[in-house]
C-alpha cells in the first residue's frame, strides 16, 4: 500500500485537489502495474517558509514528495514514476521543476496495512487486495 506524501507550501482549491489526487494515483497504478484501491495520498499544505530546498529563492513555491513503496520496484520504475510525479506537480499545482524533490522509501509488502490484511511482497500486475 503506497503512501505518496507531498508538502507544498501554497494553498490550492479543493477542485485542484481532486485532480491533482485522481492523476497521482492513476499515474503510480500505471507505472507500478498495480491496481488503485490501496494507493493512499496525503496533500499536506504548509506555511510559505515552513519547507525549503537550497536551490529554490526565498519566495518560490515548493514541493517535497515522500513516497513508500513495497520492495521491487525497479529503479527504471522509481524513475518514471518520479519524472512523472514531477510534471503533474509543474502541471496541475503550478511548481517549477527545481523546487521539487522526491525521495522514496522502500518496505517489505507486511509493513503495509489495511483492515483484510497486510500486503503481500510486490509482484507484477498485482491485485495486493485479491
Amino acid at each position: 500500500m503506497p503512501h505518496l506524501q507531498f508538502e507544498i507550501n501554497k494553498k490550492i482549491e479543493d477542485k485542484t485537489k481532486l485532480e491533482f489526487r485522481d492523476t497521482i494515483r492513476k499515474s503510480f497504478a500505471q507505472v507500478m502495474n498495480t491496481t488503485t484501491d490501496h494507493i493512499a495520498i496525503s496533500l499536506k499544505e504548509v506555511g510559505k517558509y515552513d519547507i525549503s530546498i537550497g536551490r529554490a529563492m526565498d519566495d518560490d513555491t515548493i514541493c517535497l514528495m515522500n513516497l513508500d513503496i513495497r520492495h521491487g520496484r525497479t529503479i527504471q520504475q522509481r524513475r518514471e514514476l518520479a519524472l512523472r510525479f514531477m510534471s503533474i506537480v509543474k502541471d496541475i499545482l503550478n511548481i517549477d521543476n527545481r523546487n521539487q524533490y522526491i525521495t522514496f522509501t522502500r518496505h517489505d509488502g507486511e509493513d503495509f496495512h489495511l483492515i483484510e490484511k497486510y500486503l503481500p511482497s510486490w509482484s507484477i500486475n498485482e491485485d495486493p487486495l485479491a
